[in-house]
């Protein structure tokens, strides 16, 4: 098949073009280039910030393509602009959501199933704050998932949309994972909010990768969304206890109240998984209809860490003040 993927050539999209070249798929890359990566240097490159309407015209001026299939999807009017581009020029265009879309409805008990996206969403929280932000960024996911929809609706436009929740991935920019991991190798206290605890259930990023192969493989006739999600579903405490398993060590996992965290600036950075925003995803239309068979956490876990292990990256920003988590417990034990 001839696929153009937009954006993503870091994290999930690197391993997607890996499996797309080994099915034997011609493949084109649409990014701005500003950001060096190592995927083979024959497959076709267009240039452009997919955000510039008038740029990304030029680029798909006259294009065609199978499959299309749109890693950085954020905004209602890069929805629009990418239906009325490739409206009649692509055969199914595929887009990554997030849980985010349901964290912003009114009232959702956890998990979440795709028959929870219609419905009242919450109020908009004061501007500026970071819960604004998050609020933004699931908000402005849904604009451009309904978008695709009446695009669908009105044009019969060969959509489908992948929501999914944390990713855990070995080329993880912000090394959330690997925070926690430094954290549990110098053997000092792992903080963690005592409320809410909510339950963990991530994925990883190879099986949003073999999603998409499967979309791919299957063609246009999933014009829905799909939740993709790891099995598990644990504490973040349960998690810490099997990653340090995985590495051969015990971690020391403290529970700390959430408003001392946040006062002290804690927050994220000394437990990301704790995040208020996290979503959690019921998996099971993805297995019925899609045939998904997710990576068992302990496995996807065990092949990070070892990734860690050959190819260590520098400490994360999130590390740097690693040494006043350790104070803050002292203090508090004084």
């Amino acid at each position: 098949m001839n696929i153009l993927i937009i954006g993503g050539t870091r994290n999930i999209g690197y391993f997607l073009v890996q499996r797309l070249i080994a099915a034997g798929h011609r493949l084109t890359l649409l990014n701005r280039g500003i950001s060096k990566d190592d995927l083979p240097d024959d497959i076709p490159r267009l240039r452009c910030d997919r955000t510039d309407t008038a740029q990304l015209k030029r680029a798909l001026a006259g294009r065609n393509f199978d499959v299309v299939i749109d890693m950085v999807l954020y905004k209602g009017q890069e929805a629009e602009d990418i239906v009325q581009i490739l409206k009649g020029h692509t055969g199914h265009f595929i887009a990554m959501s997030t849980g985010q879309v349901y964290l912003v409805r009114e009232g959702l008990p956890r998990p979440f199933h795709e028959v929870d996206y219609e419905g009242a969403l919450i109020t908009m929280p004061e501007p500026n704050t970071y819960d604004y932000e998050e609020w933004l960024y699931g908000s402005e996911k849904r604009q451009a998932e309904d978008i695709l929809q009446k695009a669908y609706q009105d044009h019969q436009f060969p959509y489908t949309v992948l929501r999914f929740p944390m990713v855990n991935s070995p080329r993880d920019s912000f090394n959330r994972l690997y925070g926690y991991i430094l954290r549990i190798k110098d053997g000092g206290p792992i903080l963690i909010p005592e409320t809410p605890d909510y339950p963990l259930r991530h994925i990883y990023a190879k099986d949003v990768v073999e999603a998409i192969v499967k979309l791919v493989e299957r063609g246009s006739s999933a014009t829905r969304a799909y939740n993709i999600s790891q099995e598990e579903t644990l504490s973040l405490t349960d998690f810490l206890t099997l990653l340090g398993d995985v590495m051969g060590i015990a971690p020391q996992i403290m529970r700390v109240e959430r408003n001392l965290l946040v006062a002290n600036a804690f927050l994220p950075d000394c437990s990301p998984f704790s995040d208020l925003w996290m979503s959690e995803l019921d998996n099971t239309l993805s297995k019925q209809e899609l045939g998904m068979v997710y990576t068992p956490l302990r496995t996807y876990l065990t092949e990070i860490v070892a990734h860690y292990e050959a190819h260590p990256p520098l400490a994360p920003a999130s590390y740097k003040r690693r040494h006043s988590e350790k104070n803050l417990v002292m203090s508090n034990e004084r």
